[in-house]
């Protein structure tokens, strides 16, 4: 919960319209401002304070605890220009927070923080338990000073400007799932690689459950923040002592039925589970399920009788694959997430004229792989490649990456060991539609006129279809120097089912400086004037031009234009 503050009418009626925007997440206090504050500060995670900062510092600073403990605390200025992160500006989401508040409110984010000021993430905001000499590493990686990166076990991380090795007396990011303690001037960083199978008698206490689970971690080497999930098999799904121990563990309980532990090979099968709950195995099975290498064979507890075992899976981080629509070219049409998501990379691949484009927007230490045209479907395989390794990668394209672009190949090389996201872009046709007015508004095809990839005869037979069926059409890739024949002839093609004077819209360059927009005629168009970076829109034979500009109506009554 946030709690919202204020002392004046100005600051409330700020505090009210983010109360309203976020009726779910905030809780206003009101009262005297030091009890509202020290009752929010014991009541919420987080606190917005529509105050001076030097007030919020004063009434906050008798009640400071543990950095970990504290909640994120933001000020905002009773004009609602400035959202300004003061306490916990990592652990306790402060620096977030100021972000979402000055989006909602239409305020400046004012974040000091020194990594997120120079776009680098912190040791602490990376959704793993973090041990070690967070603060001096970070001022290394900071001042650029050599930072080794170690992966003993892989996990898609955002980029870190970190070496490959390290060096004796250096600075160390080490990325483990083993019980070590970190060393001088090292973090470690502990991914939930590890999933422990566990089965359990009926009633069997949780102290139990929990010294077999300790005991075969302990013996393993293995560090129990690693520590994913605990496994069993349904009939066990709402066990006692198998509950609280996941609960003390802090991790959740995953189930599978019988039947699906019953296929799963296993080095120690057993009758008594067999009979018992109708498979072979519970703890090796449950852990090995969703595959992985198995680390600690099914071991016993130590009661008479054993009322518990467990087995120990380490899974491999599972890589990342976000296929990024870039749009189709301006910065302002580059959506939120896509930023979000190039920044989460490490890895970049993509055509080198789009990487131009954002290329200030990565962070630093993100590794790019870039080609040039023609080079489709290797960039796909090197993203799909370098998930499997376990990076987190950025695969780019133009417009929608799902449209004439990057998903697709990319797709079907990819498999199910590796996480993929879509990030959806504008498309070409829609950047080109906004400056033509408003051409798409009925039922619209896109046909790529290209024969590269696909024959011609496909390709006609589509556009003959859509002539018939008398719908908008979008032309991609219309005319190049070795391709000048096939608008004219798809152009022809739509004339046997249009009149002459049907709208088209031809736009080059949508978005961006250079780009030119014109409304012209299926007659009147010159298909010299054509080329791959236009797109040509062709209306219906509903769609008419109204003060200059395309419409196609939504199917409502068409008024005729006045004769």
């Amino acid at each position: 919960m946030i709690g919202l503050i204020s002392a004046t009418a100005a600051g409330a009626a700020a505090r009210d319209r983010l109360a309203a925007a976020w009726p779910d997440r905030t809780r206003v206090y009101d009262g005297p401002v030091g009890d509202a504050v020290r009752r929010a500060f014991a009541e919420c995670e987080q606190l917005v304070c529509f105050l001076a900062t030097g007030a919020v510092v004063r009434l906050v600073a008798p009640l400071l605890g543990d950095k970990a403990a504290d909640p994120g605390v933001v000020c905002v200025d009773e004009g609602g220009r400035f959202a300004v992160p003061l306490l916990g500006g990592h652990a306790g989401g402060a620096n977030a927070l100021a972000l979402e508040v000055a989006e909602s409110l239409g305020a400046q984010p004012v974040v000091t923080t020194a990594t997120d000021a120079v776009g680098l993430p912190g040791l602490d905001t990376l959704g793993l338990p973090v041990e070690g000499e967070v603060a001096a590493v970070t001022r290394a990686l900071l001042d650029g000073e050599p930072v080794a990166l170690e992966t003993e076990v892989a996990w898609p991380l955002p980029p870190l400007p970190c070496t490959g090795s390290s060096a004796v007396g250096g600075y160390t990011v080490r990325v483990t799932d083993r019980a070590v303690e970190p060393g001088a001037r090292e973090v470690l960083l502990r991914p939930p690689t590890l999933v422990v199978g566990v089965g359990a008698s009926r009633g069997a206490p949780a102290e139990e459950v929990l010294e077999v689970i300790e005991g075969a971690l302990r013996e393993a080497g293995l560090s129990r923040r690693s520590v994913a999930s605990l496994a069993t098999v349904d009939a066990k799904a709402e066990e006692p002592g198998i509950l609280e121990a996941a609960a003390r563990l802090g991790v959740p309980v995953v189930t599978y039925s019988a039947g699906e532990l019953a296929s799963v090979p296993v080095p120690n099968p057993s009758d008594a589970p067999l009979a018992a709950v109708g498979t072979p195995s519970v703890a090796e099975a449950a852990a090995l399920r969703e595959g992985g290498e198995l680390l600690v064979p099914k071991r016993k507890s130590g009661g008479s009788p054993a009322m518990a075992t467990c087995a120990v899976v380490r899974r491999p981080g599972r890589g990342r694959l976000a296929v990024v629509g870039l749009g189709p070219g301006a910065r302002d049409l580059l959506t939120p997430r896509a930023k979000d998501e190039l920044r989460r990379a490490s890895v970049l691949v993509g055509l080198d004229q789009y990487v131009d484009q954002i290329r200030d927007l990565l962070r630093p230490g993100t590794r790019i792989l870039e080609s040039g045209l023609g080079a489709e479907e290797e960039r796909a395989r090197t993203a799909v490649a370098e998930a499997r390794r376990g990076h987190a990668v950025a695969l780019i394209g133009s417009g929608d990456a799902g449209v004439y672009a990057m998903a697709s190949p990319a797709l079907a090389e990819a498999s199910a060991d590796i996480d993929v996201v879509g990030v959806p872009g504008v498309t070409a046709a829609l950047a080109a539609a906004a400056l033509l007015g408003a051409p798409l508004g009925h039922d619209h095809v896109s046909i790529s006129l290209s024969d590269l990839h696909t024959p011609w005869e496909v390709i006609e037979r589509r556009v003959r279809a859509a002539a018939e069926a008398d719908l908008v059409v979008t032309f991609y890739n219309p005319r190049s120097r070795g391709r000048d024949w096939q608008l004219p002839k798809a152009l022809a093609i739509l004339a046997e089912h249009r009149r002459p004077g049907t709208p088209v819209g031809v736009v080059r360059n949508a978005s961006r400086p250079d780009g030119t927009a014109r409304v012209t005629t299926l007659a009147g168009l010159d298909p010299a004037t054509v080329d791959m970076m236009t797109v040509v829109t062709v209306g219906n034979t509903a769609t008419r031009t109204v003060a200059g500009r395309m419409v196609t109506p939504r199917g409502y009554r068409w008024q005729e234009e006045p004769a």
